[in-house]
């Protein structure tokens, strides 16, 4: 099925996040702060902020709300976007 993933026999719809989004939602969620984030991306904290504002959009729109932070990491580990390794 397009756009699903199948994670321990769930079926979670896609949010078709980009490339860097991905990106920024590993390295905001292991560092420490959003400034520390920025920091290591090299960009503003705010760009952080925008991408994580848009990957919780992009969340929403499907159906998988993520208003915490908690919220926005399952998701991530759902869709494989994550590893508890990393966190």
């Amino acid at each position: 099925m397009t756009g699903v993933h199948d994670t321990t026999s769930q079926r979670y719809a896609d949010a078709r996040l980009s490339g860097r989004e991905i990106e920024v939602l590993r390295v905001w969620a292991i560092a420490p702060s959003r400034c520390d984030a920025a920091r290591r991306l090299s960009v503003s904290e705010a760009t952080v902020a925008t991408h994580v504002s848009r990957i919780r959009a992009k969340y929403a729109s499907v159906g998988r709300p993520a208003t915490s932070t908690c919220q926005l990491l399952a998701r991530a580990l759902q869709d494989g976007l994550a590893d508890l390794r990393d966190l």
